[in-house]
């Protein structure tokens, strides 16, 4: 082999290498394109004029119809590793239950968020756990193989043999 085919080869290595470390940002949920949710008038605006400036919100309060909430999300990922939060933003525009007018429009980032710690333990069932050698074994010996005699079964015709 030449030797610039072995530099080229080397620098086509070595760029792919590079290439597999470079982050991957993906963008989810609520874009912003024409108004922002910050943006929102509290007291002017109302439920439809914020529909039609912003869209469906992304999450309605289960508790609180009047509450509305747009989200949004910034991740990295970089080769094999887990993604990394970047940047989210949460809007909520609370509405006044009487007038359906904007009460309050509150932003909130990723800085405001809490960690929540997760029990990982697991709630034990009732019943005997088999061994896989058991689950392999378990069936032998019970005639699954075997021709049943289904007389009087529905369905089943008299003297008939499978």
């Amino acid at each position: 082999m030449s030797r610039p085919a072995v530099f080229a080869a080397a620098v086509i290595g070595l760029a792919a290498v590079a290439g597999g470390c470079t982050p991957l940002t993906s963008y989810s949920g609520f874009q912003a394109i024409e108004a922002k949710p910050a943006d929102m008038k509290v007291g002017e605006d109302s439920k439809s004029t914020v529909r039609e400036k912003l869209g469906s919100p992304s999450a309605v309060s289960t508790f609180d119809s009047n509450a509305w909430y747009y989200i949004s999300q910034t991740t990295d990922r970089v080769a094999f590793y887990k993604p990394r939060v970047i940047k989210r933003d949460v809007v909520a525009i609370k509405f006044d239950a009487a007038d359906e007018k904007v009460a309050s429009v509150d932003t909130f980032t990723l800085k405001d968020g809490k960690v929540i710690a997760y029990n990982g333990r697991e709630t034990p069932t009732r019943g005997r756990e088999m061994t896989v050698l058991e689950q392999l074994l378990g069936t032998v010996g019970r005639g699954g193989m075997l021709p049943q005699d289904d007389e009087g079964v529905p369905g089943t015709r008299p003297g008939d043999r499978r």
